[in-house]
């Protein structure tokens, strides 16, 4: 009887024990535990929202940058077309110019070539004058044959 007894009594103990870490023990460790598990649930899912947000931002980045690249290509483009429409006005420019001045120097070698020629006349008819004076042996006065002497240059 010894042995029942005993055994009766140890069993008493643990039901005594199981009771106790069911209401003094077990609580506080299950909710420790509970608090863990929520935490590392909140922390999976910040990092899956993290990731989410790291692949929302790269692509809006390569949007931005694909942007980029399209609106230099624009600016460039628009560069080259700009810088060749002022070659093109320069080029233009210079031959309307070159134009003017080929004009220019033609009407002033044409006005020094009449000057020339004036000028010319102007001498033959004196070396004339003065060719006739020798051979009439007198001095012929240039200003009475004025006429005949312009009729002259004109032939000459």
């Amino acid at each position: 009887m010894n042995i029942n007894l005993t055994l009766v009594v140890q069993m008493l103990v643990f039901g005594l024990l199981i009771y106790g870490t069911m209401k003094w023990i077990w609580p506080p460790l299950l909710a420790a535990m509970q608090a863990r598990e929520r935490k590392i649930a909140e922390g999976l899912a910040a990092a899956e929202k993290g990731e989410q947000e790291l692949a929302d931002a790269r692509g809006k980045a390569d949007a931005i940058v694909r942007e980029a690249r399209e609106r230099a290509n624009q600016i460039i483009d628009h560069a080259q077309h700009r810088a060749n429409e002022l070659v093109e006005q320069a080029k233009t420019t210079a031959s309307a110019e070159g134009a003017r001045l080929l004009a220019a120097a033609g009407q002033q070698i044409e006005l020094e070539t009449t000057h020339a020629r004036e000028g010319l006349r102007r001498e033959v008819a004196g070396i004339a004058v003065g060719a006739a004076a020798k051979l009439l042996g007198r001095e012929i006065d240039a200003s009475k044959h004025a006429d005949l002497l312009d009729k002259l240059a004109a032939e000459v």
